[in-house]
């Protein structure tokens, strides 16, 4: 008996000591799945828990959608050789005299870096101020030729056109970034990428912007390669911006890595955002807990919840059960989005275990002390 009564003691001792323990609080890597689930709508919280299937992933997988409007698309390819104002023309003039108005002896007068003004006009001697932006070489030669006509016999003239800060863009963040002049090779958004020498961050998360007055329009860099309709014809100023994607999600719990990750692609699934940290950790994680947070709009929660009613922003918590037979094609199928956080609970047991350790540490602690205090008596 007695000794029965010092086994209940000791067990006794145990659960006071366990219950202390789990009080203080075990370290862990955040909230377990009965404390996220406490959270929801259901349990009087701000959060709505939604189980991901196959409606789901449709009705969330929302990809940024970049392109150019109308205004970029009908622009459309001008002339190599139509004038801009800010562009440079050459002019050399033959007269059919030896003494002519402009030349001697046969000689051309040669009107070299002839910029054309703002208004878009240039000025030849004797022949007065001349309409160019608009026209071509040829046209503008047909104008000089008529007007010094009357004033020298048979004039025989030379336009030629060479690209100034009318025809040019200015692009910034490609392999060669500088000022370049719109050529015949490289009067549309492609041609110009291509000549600069391509891009300077991976293909799969490049965007290109083009910045034109007031106007601007944006497009991921692989649909401008495989869409030839995108690829939008340029215009003297136009500003292009090359950069990588700078959409991010953050990683947190059971994860082998915790950090704000940026996407490595146009689209990324829940698999492949695991993947991206090292996927689960084999020795904590629990597969059944793996959470997807997020700020949705009231249209796509409406949609998800099969409800109507809900209006502004609404917190959103996916849950994704790798265990089921679907469990991998429904992580495959779910689309991160930008912001998301991805967390991943600890497995039951790791908690259990935890305590084990502590209860068992204390203990062997306590034994240490008392066996410390009888060598002292």
């Amino acid at each position: 008996m007695k000794n029965m009564g010092k086994t209940i003691a000791r067990r006794a001792a145990l659960l006071v000591l366990a219950g202390t323990v789990a009080a203080c609080g075990l370290p862990r890597v955040g909230p377990n799945k009965s404390e996220i689930y406490a959270g929801s709508v259901e349990q009087q919280g701000d959060a709505f828990i939604v189980s991901i299937n196959d409606r789901v992933t449709r009705a969330t997988a929302v990809v940024p959608a970049l392109g150019f409007d109308d205004a970029f698309l009908n622009a459309g390819i001008i002339g190599s050789d139509t004038i801009s104002p800010g562009d440079v023309l050459g002019i050399s003039i033959w007269e059919n005299v030896d003494a002519g108005i402009l030349t001697t002896a046969g000689a051309p007068a040669s009107l070299s870096e002839i910029q054309v003004d703002g208004d878009g006009y240039i000025f030849i001697p004797y022949a007065g101020r001349i309409r160019a932006a608009g026209n071509s070489p040829e046209t503008i030669r047909r104008i000089v030729t008529e007007k010094l006509a009357s004033q020298t016999p048979d004039p025989q003239v030379m336009v030629a056109r060479a690209a100034g800060n009318g025809t040019t863009v200015t692009l910034t963040g490609a392999t060669g970034q500088g000022v370049f002049p719109i050529e015949r090779p490289t009067r549309t958004l492609s041609a110009m990428l291509a000549a600069a020498g391509g891009v300077s961050v991976a293909p799969e998360i490049a965007k290109v912007r083009v910045t034109r007055g007031n106007q601007t329009g944006e497009v991921w860099f692989e649909d401008l390669f495989n869409n030839p309709a995108l690829d939008i014809a340029l215009r003297g100023g136009d500003r292009i911006l090359v950069e990588a994607d700078t959409r991010a999600y953050t990683a947190l719990g059971a994860t082998g890595g915790q950090s704000r990750v940026k996407f490595e692609s146009k689209t990324l699934s829940a698999i492949e955002a695991l993947a991206q940290v090292g996927g689960l950790q084999s020795n904590v994680a629990d597969p059944t807990g793996v959470f997807v947070f997020r700020n949705e709009t009231a249209e796509i929660a409406n949609s998800v919840l099969g409800r109507s009613d809900l209006i502004g922003p609404q917190r959103m918590v996916y849950v994704l059960n790798l265990t089921e037979p679907n469990g991998m094609f429904m992580a495959r199928d779910f689309v991160i989005r930008d912001g998301d956080t991805l967390y991943v609970t600890e497995a039951p047991y790791v908690q259990w275990t935890k305590l084990l350790s502590t209860i068992t540490g204390s203990l062997a602690s306590a034994g240490s002390i008392a066996a410390l205090g009888n060598s002292v008596k």
